[in-house]
């Protein structure tokens, strides 16, 4: 009797990566203090009393019991468009958003509703491995714009447009990015944006970090106040930073209607809808904790300076790009691949991070630290952790 079989575009897809590394502590004996774990994004620092609180108040509430709206709860989808609204300095409504259950599940709905079996979508090289899993799972042929550390690992206009031909459905990006850090600059968006609009594609740009650019620099970009710009530009983010609640899973798309139309029939056979309490604690936070919020910034700003300070004193270590939660380090090991170095700075040295190699080709230099995991005061210790683990 023949065996029952797998989806062959999920079983060749390798394992979850988080696991992999996590796995390395139980190689660690701890000669160098308690291990440091700079792997997976998540806040150093836990939510706000009052958003516990919310929570707690929301979960006990028979009304959040049964299903909420597909596009989302009403109130948070209002106070995220107003939220939107003063970011970027124009005018998005309620309808121009979709709640979705994470990040990662805002882009699996929208990339469902834009391409198919066959279609093709471009990542940048580096790539969030997540977004190239979802892509391969579904079917969609993924192309890869390179991106180098000499141009700060940001694509170049000329080689996005190169790779665009018929089949070509999307570009995706990642700004503050995931995993060099590097910040995608205004100006570059806008002529990514009208590359896309000028071939008829879309535009993907997952903004998960964008809460922690510096407090001065302003709007990020301009995309929103380009006429028509709902025919061509799908926004992604994630609320699992800014408040510090990975584990309840609520992301958000900003797109046009017919978008979030689209989208609406993809989350009902997804999930129906997000998780509701969540979405009622995040109605009240947005407006207010915008303090607390700002002052995380500036905590995620001092912990990336005390990683440059630190970096800058080992020797055979780079920091190539670095911003928001994560810094793309260049390692010293020419005889090793990346995931060589990361399993050897976690065994040796008792620090973990990410091999480049898990992002993209060409990348067997360097590491995914995730800095913003740790605060000062750890950062402070990873330069002898470092030395310790030289390629001398």
């Amino acid at each position: 009797m023949p065996a029952a079989r797998f989806n062959p575009l999920v079983k060749t897809l390798a394992a979850p990566p988080i696991p992999e590394v996590q796995a390395w502590k139980r190689e660690y004996v701890g000669s160098h203090g308690p291990l440091i774990d700079l792997s997976q994004a998540v806040p150093g620092y836990p939510p706000h009393s009052d958003m516990l609180g919310w929570l707690g108040e929301a979960a006990s509430s028979v009304s959040m019991a049964g299903y909420g709206d597909i596009e989302g709860e009403p109130e948070l989808r209002a106070a995220y468009a107003e939220w939107v609204s003063e970011i970027y300095t124009t005018d998005i409504n309620p309808a121009n958003i979709h709640i979705t259950s994470g990040c990662n599940q805002a882009f699996m709905a929208a990339m469902t509703a834009i391409a198919g079996p066959g279609d093709t979508v471009l990542l940048t090289n580096p790539c969030y491995f997540n977004h190239e899993t979802t892509l391969e799972m579904s079917g969609v042929k993924v192309g890869y714009v390179d991106c180098h550390a000499q141009d700060g690992f940001l694509p170049r206009p000329e080689a996005v447009e190169a790779m665009i031909r018929d089949g070509v459905r999307a570009l995706a990006i990642v700004t503050p990015n995931n995993p060099t850090g590097a910040t995608y600059p205004a100006g570059l968006l806008q002529v990514l944006f009208e590359l896309c609009r000028k071939h008829g594609i879309w535009l993907v740009l997952d903004e998960t970090y964008r809460d922690f650019l510096p407090l001065d620099a302003g709007a990020p970009h301009g995309l929103l106040s380009n006429p028509g710009w709902q025919d061509n530009l799908i926004g992604l983010y994630s609320f699992s930073k800014s408040f510090c609640i990975p584990g309840h899973r609520v992301g958000a798309v900003t797109a046009g209607s017919a978008v979030v139309a689209q989208i609406a029939k993809v989350m009902d056979n997804l999930q129906i809808c997000a998780p509701r309490p969540p979405q009622a604690a995040l109605a009240k936070a947005i407006p207010a904790l915008g303090d607390w919020r700002c002052a995380n910034t500036l905590e995620i700003s001092a912990r990336a300076s005390a990683l440059i300070e630190v970096m800058g004193g080992v020797q055979g270590w780079d920091v190539a790009a670095l911003g928001a939660y994560f810094a793309f380090v260049r390692h010293p090991f020419t005889d090793l691949s990346a995931f060589e170095a990361a399993q050897r700075l976690a065994r040796e040295s008792g620090v973990i991070t990410i091999p480049g190699s898990f992002f993209g080709n060409g990348l067997e230099r360097y590491l995914r630290v995730a800095f913003a995991n740790a605060d000062v005061a750890t950062i402070c210790q990873l330069g002898k952790r470092f030395t310790s683990c030289s390629g001398d």
